[in-house]
């Protein structure tokens, strides 16, 4: 079930997670965009990694791998898989100290890889805030189409916000 790269190791969370997972999730800025919010308390924490470690990657839903850089957590990757098991969706976050260095592509990258080239999946789908501009030019960086902009479609942590869509075939993958 590891993917591994260059530097990381995509897994399943494992319990001594938890720590970790608590501190980059209570951060406001790594908050800002994602369905929790800031404080992320070690007992969140504790609860989200047991429930992490149960899911299975190979059945319809999400499953959330662990970004891990020589045994450290340092983000994380949901993938949410398509009843058809032919498309997903996926979204990531990354602790602070660790963006801007090509993580994050790196992780994304070996899972489209995995996703693509192994399980030969049609489709894979992602949205972000508008507002992201890092995670849109994440996307874009691994040949993610914009495919659209949902004008004021969502109501997220007390504002309507846009919502920009993104996708990438089987077909256009090896990245650009």
């Amino acid at each position: 079930m590891n993917l591994s790269t260059e530097r990381l190791v995509l897994r399943r969370f494992r319990a001594d997670d938890a720590p970790a997972l608590a501190a980059y999730r209570s951060v406001p800025e790594v908050a800002r965009y994602q369905s929790w919010d800031a404080p992320y308390s070690l007992e969140q924490a504790t609860e989200t990694v047991r429930s992490f470690a149960e899911g299975d990657p190979e059945q319809a839903g999400w499953f959330q791998y662990a970004i891990d850089l020589d045994d450290v957590l340092i983000g994380d990757i949901g993938l949410n898989l398509a009843d058809n098991l032919q498309q997903a969706d996926l979204g990531f976050t990354l602790a602070p100290a660790y963006q801007g260095q090509g993580y994050a592509a790196e992780a994304v990258g070996a899972l489209l890889d995995h996703l693509f080239l192994t399980k030969n999946l049609h489709r894979v789908s992602a949205e972000c805030d508008a507002r992201n501009v890092a995670s849109a030019r994440l996307l874009e960086r691994l040949g993610f189409e914009r495919e659209g902009l949902r004008r004021a479609a969502s109501w997220w942590k007390g504002e309507w916000t846009d919502d920009l869509l993104f996708g990438r075939l089987h077909p256009d993958w090896p990245k650009p």
